[in-house]
Formats: structure tokens, C-alpha cells, sequence
């Protein structure tokens, strides 16, 4: 016969590592953890019920609502988003951390694209007024990409700036592949850059894989580099009938929240990987002065 403290044991044993850490992966919670918000000239979405809005002058509501920092898109490829600098000019008002993104394209080299990347956020920073503040920069890479792509771009923002930039990655096989065989030598250079993951479901953003559900953790295994992640952005959206639908993580044993806080809008939401110290300190570490 098993005892009644052995029984107990067992049953903890065979709750998810997500269920047992009050609501996250890795010791991380959604609730808890420090939130995180990116956007782009697609922010703000249509309003899909009743609540708090925000617009790229104000960002005041999502401030309201418990985020510490906001990442806005400053180009895609030679495409510069035009709500880059109001967004960060709205969040520096109410004292948000500030953050970048640049969404490398396949159709022109990566150096160049880190240098136009460096070039606008100084430039669009300078002329909003922002100045003695620090700002995160983030390599955000297509489907397509390959190893050197990702290495010519994470070399030269450190060549220009001395930091090395977050890599944040559009989840395919074939992108999963290409980095897990990645050479030593690339490897070591993208894992000093963070990984900063994309995974609205337990099925991952293309497919489920074989041997069960995605989890950040086991996302963060299938590209051999990292040996953790940093930030984890859980909630996002789809686009469907020329209109946008909020999407998150959500399975019968955890759940987020479809919405963040009280906004009316889906947005892309994240938490990072520690407490509010370590963001900060994640912030200083990865981002230039201004």
C-alpha cells in the first residue's frame, strides 16, 4: 500500500512544472513578472470591447495598467515605421523603459540594416526630445533566416554601439533548424545576445511537434544556443477577414489573459524571466545611452 504522504508526493509530481509556479514556465508568472509591451505602426488595433484605450501620443493606460517598458517597431527593413518616434516620445513622458526593434528583411543585407537601425534610433530619439535616457535594441529576424544573417546583424550593432543586441525570433522549423546547426563559432556569438521568444500556444506558431506541447522552455531546447530565455511573449495577435484577433497562451491547465488589464485593444504582450531589478539591469545591460 502507498502511504498518504507518498500519495501526496506523487500527486505533485505529476502537476505541471507551469501549475506548480503559480501560473508560469520556469518559475515565471504572468501575474507577477515584470510586463513588457511591443508595438508597431499596426498599434493601436480595433477596439474589441469595452474599456481603456491608449493611442501612440498616449500611452498613459498602459502605464495604468502595469507595464514597466515598451519596445516600438522602427523599421521593417528600408520600411521606417512613422509611429516609432511617438510612441517612444508617449512613453518616455510616462516614464516607461524604452525599446527598439528592427525587423531584419531577406531582401538587403543585414550589417546595412543594423546600421540604418542604430543610425534612426538615435536620429528619432534626438529629434523627440529624449535625451540621457537608455534604449533597449532588438534584432527582430524572419522565418527565412540563416545563422550568418543573424551574426552580421548582432556584430555590427555591437561594432556600432558596444552592446549586444535581444534577438527575438519568428518561430518555423526550418528557422529552428538552420540555428541548431548553426557552427560553433555563429552560436557563440547569437547566444550573447538574449533570446527573447515567440509562442502563443501550446502548438507553437506553426505546428505542435512531435512528443507534446511547446513550452518556452522546450522551445528555447529545439534551437541548441540558449541556455534560457529572457522575455516570453505569450499573447499577440492573428490577422484574419483584413482585421485582428487576440491570440495568447492558453491550455486546460494555464491560461492568460486575452486582454491586458483593462485595454479595449489585443496588443503583444511579454513578461520577462526575473524580478524588477533584473529587468533593469537587462535593460542597462542590452540598450545605449542616449
Amino acid at each position: 500500500m502507498v502511504s498518504l504522504g507518498m500519495k501526496k508526493l506523487l500527486i505533485l509530481l505529476s502537476i505541471p512544472l507551469f501549475t506548480q509556479c503559480g501560473g508560469g514556465f520556469g518559475g515565471t508568472s504572468v501575474s507577477k513578472s515584470p510586463v513588457v509591451l511591443n508595438v508597431s505602426g499596426w498599434d493601436p488595433k480595433e477596439v474589441q470591447r469595452g474599456g481603456d484605450r491608449y493611442t501612440q501620443h498616449d500611452v498613459s493606460t498602459l502605464r495604468k495598467n502595469g507595464a514597466q517598458a515598451l519596445i516600438a517597431r522602427s523599421a521593417k527593413g528600408p520600411l521606417l515605421d512613422d509611429k516609432f518616434g511617438d510612441f517612444l516620445k508617449s512613453a518616455d513622458r510616462e516614464g516607461l523603459m524604452l525599446g527598439a526593434y528592427h525587423f531584419v528583411t531577406m531582401d538587403q543585407d543585414p550589417g546595412a540594416q543594423a546600421d540604418s537601425f542604430v543610425s534612426r534610433v538615435r536620429a528619432v530619439a534626438r529629434a523627440n526630445g529624449i535625451s540621457g535616457k537608455r534604449i533597449l535594441l532588438v534584432g527582430d529576424f524572419d522565418t527565412k533566416s540563416t545563422p550568418d544573417r543573424l551574426v552580421k546583424f548582432i556584430q555590427r550593432v555591437h561594432q556600432r554601439t558596444g552592446v549586444y543586441p535581444v534577438t527575438y525570433l519568428e518561430n518555423s522549423d526550418g528557422l529552428r533548424s538552420r540555428l541548431r546547426n548553426a557552427s560553433p563559432a555563429q552560436k557563440r556569438i547569437i547566444r550573447r545576445t538574449p533570446y527573447w521568444l515567440a509562442l502563443y500556444g501550446p502548438g507553437g506558431t506553426e505546428r505542435r511537434i512531435a512528443g507534446g506541447a511547446l513550452t518556452p522552455d522546450s522551445l528555447t531546447e529545439l534551437y541548441g544556443i540558449w541556455g534560457g530565455w529572457s522575455m516570453w511573449q505569450y499573447g499577440g495577435v492573428v490577422w484574419e477577414n483584413g482585421g485582428s484577433r487576440a491570440k495568447h497562451y492558453s491550455t486546460s491547465s494555464w491560461r492568460s489573459p486575452r486582454f491586458f488589464g483593462s485595454i479595449s485593444q489585443p496588443m503583444e504582450r511579454n513578461v520577462f524571466k526575473g524580478d524588477d531589478g533584473g529587468l533593469r539591469a537587462f535593460w542597462e545591460r542590452h540598450s545605449i545611452q542616449l
